[in-house]
């Protein structure tokens, strides 16, 4: 089962639980899959869809001075499983040779190849940051 598919099923026993929250939450994913060009979209599209919704909520709360949300909560349980930062740091020293670079950014590119959606952007050039110091 794809994840669209996933979240599609999860729309009914959302309703009937009562559960509001995790209702609209669904239901704004489920329009923004109905917005795309492609019906059936692959898992990585709902990923980056969801990873969308999840900073453009997170700007929200900025501006509005909170730090969590439900919806927030919500969307990320759909997305896998993040690498955690001991991990990210212990692959980059088995496996990159910074000496094979012009500078350590350089080195993003093999980074988010291996950790794929599994990891963040801003995540990986902090941990880069770190390896300079």
């Amino acid at each position: 089962m794809s994840l669209q598919e996933r979240i599609n099923a999860e729309l009914k026993p959302s309703i009937k639980n009562r559960d509001a929250v995790k209702t609209s939450a669904i239901r704004i994913l489920i329009g923004e899959f109905q917005r795309q060009p492609e019906k059936n979209l692959t898992d990585q599209q709902v990923i980056a869809l969801i990873k969308k919704l999840v900073k453009s909520e997170q700007e929200l709360l900025a501006l509005a001075n909170r730090k969590d949300s439900d919806f927030i909560r919500i969307l990320e349980g759909y997305l896998p499983q993040q690498a955690s930062e001991d991990a990210i740091r212990s692959w980059i020293r088995e496996n990159i040779d910074f000496a094979a670079f012009a500078n350590r950014m350089q080195a993003m590119r093999p980074i988010m190849t291996h950790f794929g959606s599994s990891t963040d952007g801003n995540v990986v050039k902090k941990i880069l940051q770190e390896f300079g110091d």
